[in-house]
């Protein structure tokens, strides 16, 4: 990669999720590391995946990567940032009130917008060169996918306006004394990211038209907000070895596609084209491979091939059953959660069932996927901007119908706190759960960790409402008590057989297990096992899913369903609809014959 020759002091890898931004940002890390530079990664995924990749265990403060030297890697962990924000803010308080007051700050710091704004302190402290733990000469950021990232990297200079603007002393995250102190830190920021000899956003997309049409919407989005010192790097390219290998030749003739009709707003930037790997990307030694700078390990000897899996048809014919319900896909990004809301969406509307398939990815595609009407089937998106308008205008026309002009006003200046967006996405999703009394909502939810911020949210308004109903009247009916529902919910987890999606996966299962939800069925997608390809790189890759998908069935999965990798990209109603073939003779409705199930 051209631009590690000459590296800015920021290196931010972005794009949408699973197009190997992490791979790439650990690739540039060591690479850097190698050469002399001292550098610290960061990861600002709130799933962050560095401790599966590197081989050691990362977290909050920043620990030496084994076989690097001059490389450190740190998680900015939004969850203890998080509870050190909320101490910060109410522990001068702890011997001033009483006991209930204190606990009621705490409850109202306990929700997604502090666990953002805590994990944004940490990430513009890096920019503005405050970091707690030294000075580095170059710091990668690997961060969360495209569309949690694109607000990540406007909140600099939205809290430094909503700074500039509020003069009532408080905000939803507490007294505004408390962010003011970040006021120089956020300016510095925003220069920093405006600056091209301080910062390189480097766009990471794959060979396929719809990753690199997210990074031409990310390209003009971050440039109108200062960040333009951008470049492209196209992870996986694929040239085909066998020409009479069907799965070979049609996807190097995607990628060749995708890349002869680049979008404008790529076409000037540098460019970096990086070849499809026969290995999974997991290790030093394969990553310092990854940019030459090394040997890739050698392959492993095969073992017992991939359990044989149902695909989609039998889990349809179960969705169906129950006639309405809220259907929830969840996952890594990347893995192909739109691709399969909508194809379960389009199948059940089919069947005459009525069917409101919906997103709340802030890089919402579903239109891109699901490119025409279908009868049954409304689409729609919950759009940060419109529902953060829509719930101002309730606000104001509630809680401020009855008061004076300057009561008015200060509730204006809190409402344009860039936090009420978060509140104004939770009301959206709540209402959206509801709607599924009356028929399907098929939600395609936004990348893993977004999404947990997401259900965060749920569970804060779930105590709230509890607390405050604790007088015993009528069951209550928060958004998370219908998710724990399994007559009423069904959450269906997408990975795909690579080691990364299957253990953020695992990671997801255990987090809503904690909140009392359980996955219906967890979805392989894209299993090139299943597509059964003769080219050497595309049948090396075909058997390293084996063993993950023992494992999956084995030990984490109730039940579970595949849908091979398809030679044309699954668009429209008719393609969708084509992934759902017959269930294979002999197999019960998605167990595995001879699998255990879940330990």
């Amino acid at each position: 990669m051209d631009l590690l020759s000459h590296p800015t002091r920021h290196l931010l890898f972005t794009g949408k999720g699973g197009v190997g931004k992490t791979t790439l940002a650990c690739g540039a890390a060591i690479h850097l590391a190698d050469g002399g530079r001292r550098v610290l990664l960061v990861s600002t995924d709130p799933a962050s995946n560095l401790t599966e990749v590197l081989g050691v265990a990362v977290g909050s403060e920043p620990v030496a990567v084994p076989g690097v030297a001059n490389l450190e890697a740190v998680d900015i962990d939004p969850q203890q940032a998080a509870a050190a924000y909320r101490e910060r803010v109410v522990g001068p308080y702890r011997d001033l009130l009483p006991e209930s007051a204190v606990a009621a700050m705490e409850e109202q710091l306990s929700g997604a917008c502090t666990v953002e704004i805590a994990a944004f302190d940490e990430f513009t402290a890096l920019l503005a060169g405050e970091a707690r733990w030294g000075s580095y000469d170059v710091i990668c950021f690997d961060t969360a996918p495209t569309g949690h990232t694109l607000r990540l990297l406007a909140l600099p200079a939205a809290w430094s306006d909503f700074l500039e603007t509020n003069t009532c002393g408080a905000s939803c995250l507490g007294p505004t004394t408390a962010l003011a102190a970040g006021r120089a830190r956020y300016k510095a920021a925003v220069e920093a990211l405006a600056d091209p000899a301080q910062t390189t956003l480097v766009l990471v997309a794959r060979p396929e038209a719809t990753t690199l049409a997210e990074a031409a919407r990310t390209a003009e989005e971050l440039a109108a907000v200062g960040v333009a010192n951008q470049r492209l790097a196209v992870n996986g390219l694929f040239t085909a070895t066998d020409p009479s290998d069907p799965v070979a030749v049609a996807l190097a003739r995607r990628g060749h596609d995708a890349l002869t009709h680049l979008p404008a707003p790529l076409a000037s930037l540098a460019r970096d084209d990086l070849p499809l790997q026969p290995h999974n990307m997991v290790g030093v030694a394969a990553l310092r491979a990854l940019l030459g700078d090394g040997d890739l390990p050698p392959a492993t000897a095969a073992g017992p091939a991939a359990p044989p899996l149902p695909g989609l048809a039998p889990l349809i014919d179960d969705l169906a059953e129950a006639g309405h319900g809220l259907l929830l896909f969840m996952g890594k990004g990347g893995v192909g959660k739109t691709t399969l809301a909508a194809a379960v969406a389009v199948a059940l509307a089919e069947r005459g069932l009525p069917v409101h398939l919906s997103t709340t990815d802030p890089a919402a595609h579903l239109h891109d996927t699901l490119t025409e009407q279908v009868a049954n089937l409304d689409v729609s998106r919950i759009d940060p901007a419109t529902e953060t308008a829509r719930y101002t205008e309730e606000v104001l026309a509630t809680a401020g119908a009855d008061l004076d002009g300057e009561g008015r006003r200060l509730l204006e200046e809190e409402l344009r706190s860039p936090c009420t967006e978060e509140v104004a996405i939770f009301h959206a999703f709540a209402r959206q759960v509801a709607e599924a009394e009356e028929r399907f909502v098929v939600l395609d939810t936004a990348p893993t960790g977004h999404t947990l911020l997401l259900l965060d949210a749920t569970g804060a308004y779930h105590r709230e409402v509890a607390r405050k109903r604790a007088d015993g009247d009528d069951p209550l009916a928060t958004p998370l008590m219908r998710l724990r529902d399994p007559a009423f919910t069904r959450l269906m987890i997408v990975t795909l057989a690579e080691p990364t999606p299957v253990s953020e996966a695992a990671a997801l299962q255990a987090d809503l297990g904690r909140a009392g939800i359980r996955p219906y069925a967890w979805i392989v997608n894209a299993s090139l096992a299943a597509a059964h390809p003769r080219d050497p790189v595309l049948a090396a890759r075909a058997a390293a899913e084996a063993p993950l998908l023992r494992h999956l069935t084995e030990t984490l999965a109730r039940r579970c369903h595949v849908v091979a990798w398809q030679p044309e990209p699954p668009v429209g109603a008719a393609r969708l609809a084509a992934l759902g073939p017959p269930t294979p003779t002999g197999y019960a409705r998605g167990h595995i014959p001879g699998s255990p199930g879940p330990r």
